[in-house]
């Protein structure tokens, strides 16, 4: 059967920002520490821009320690998240990199589900669809998704500290495709950074939707969703 006939047959998540959200509760209690009042709010509306900043000035370069998990990209993460609600004095953005860097390891702030995660993983299950989760990870998302009663919903996880290879690698789309059995046209991926997750599954052959919660993505050449139940809709529509 040709590839743009095969049936659509799986979708694949990401975790972080995708499946799983930052705590932003608790880094907004981490800022009041410091004598910056910001709501949770504030700090998820910055990290929307900064998820966009990132990508562009580090991760779509492909230079030198560029991995998601580097130490290198989170402090230019941490950073634009601190400069879009308005922190530049450099000692409280050093203040703040240390605390996240001891806190709750090895999850760190990594530790909320996406209010629409359950919901909808749900209804990739009631379309008959298998659902599994590719992330960019130290080795504890698996351990996340468990603890937050998510692993329940998907075939599998494949982390990239336990795989050896990370996105946009191809091959960790491949091992994926492998695992489930399924040829790139019969998966989608879901994902929130466009160099990462939306060209490495393109590499591997796969679709893939970009998550755009705060609409600061700007025209891609793919499709778009606000949001994960969003997304799981417009992927149900392709079928």
């Amino acid at each position: 059967m040709p590839a743009e006939e095969r049936p659509l047959r799986a979708v694949f998540f990401d975790a972080g920002n995708t499946l799983l959200q930052m705590n932003y509760a608790v880094i907004a209690e981490e800022l009041a520490r410091h004598g910056l009042r910001v709501a949770p709010e504030a700090v998820q509306h910055a990290e929307w821009r900064a998820r966009v900043r990132v990508d562009d000035e580090v991760f779509s370069r492909s230079l030198p320690d560029t991995s998601t998990e580097s130490r290198s990209s989170a402090g230019h993460y941490l950073r634009y998240v601190l400069e879009g609600i308005g922190v530049t004095d450099e000692e409280t953005v050093e203040r703040i990199g240390d605390w996240r860097r001891t806190f709750n390891q090895p999850v760190g702030v990594w530790n909320t589900p996406d209010p629409q995660a359950q919901e909808a993983l749900a209804l990739v299950r009631q379309a008959g669809l298998r659902a599994a989760v590719i992330s960019n990870s130290n080795g504890s998302v698996r351990s996340i998704l468990s603890t937050l009663g998510l692993t329940a919903h998907v075939d599998f996880v494949l982390d990239s500290a336990e795989v050896g290879v990370e996105k946009p690698d191809p091959r960790i789309f491949e091992l994926a495709l492998g695992q489930a059995r399924l040829a790139p046209a019969e998966a989608v991926y879901v994902g929130d950074l466009y160099s990462v997750d939306v060209r490495g599954a393109r590499a591997s052959g796969m679709r893939a939707v970009l998550l755009d919660p705060g609409g600061h993505w700007g025209p891609r050449d793919c499709p778009m969703a606000p949001d994960l139940l969003g997304a799981v809709r417009l992927i149900l529509t392709w079928r």
